[in-house]
């Protein structure tokens, strides 16, 4: 069994939205994150529990319903902006594409699904088959964002590399991007 620094958990049957509950690794509740339905615009909040009474991470959209969306990743407590998110959307048809980004746009590393045959498989065949995507540079990975199989229950873990020196709250949105938006295909 392996063991994560996260794991996102997504609630079963919400037929109004998403809600995300995402663990430490000693199965703490570490944040709470619910996801409006219907939304033209994502705008993704988390927050230290489920009374969402502490906001300390936002996840926006730039854009209105975009094929290839980039969201921003604020700090709520300070309003900094961490850097974003920009998911590859035609790439993203065969094999899941997502690049993270710093504050100027500029590119500091790329996830990727775990392998083409794998992905052409879910999208063909059978969507029971556990994702795996690699947040890396051209030297080293540096987190894997793991689906584990269960055909009720959405849960993702997230391993960070020891060498990995993102911020964490980067790194999270991330993982509930991966959640959110590509575990809508589950």
């Amino acid at each position: 069994m392996k063991t994560y620094n996260y794991l996102i958990r997504r609630k079963f049957l919400n037929f109004l939205g998403q809600k995300f509950y995402i663990y430490d690794a000693n199965g703490q509740l570490l944040a709470f994150c619910k996801q409006k339905a219907f939304k033209l615009k994502e705008d993704i909040r988390l927050y230290s529990d489920e009374s969402m009474s502490m906001e300390f991470l936002t996840i926006k959209a730039r854009n209105i319903i975009d094929f290839s969306a980039c969201y921003d990743v604020y700090d709520s407590t300070t309003g900094e902006h961490l850097g974003a998110w920009r998911r590859k959307g035609f790439t993203s048809i065969i094999r899941d594409k997502w690049q993270l980004i710093d504050c100027n746009d500029n590119l500091i590393a790329e996830v990727n699904e775990d392998n083409m045959g794998l992905a052409l498989l879910r999208r063909l065949v059978c969507n029971l088959i556990p994702q795996e995507f690699v947040l890396g540079t051209e030297f080293a990975p540096l987190v894997r964002y793991s689906q584990f199989f269960n055909p009720f229950i959405f849960k993702l873990g997230v391993n960070i590399s020891p060498q990995c020196d993102l911020h964490p709250s980067l790194l999270l949105a991330g993982g509930i991007l991966l959640a959110a938006i590509e575990g809508r295909q589950q």
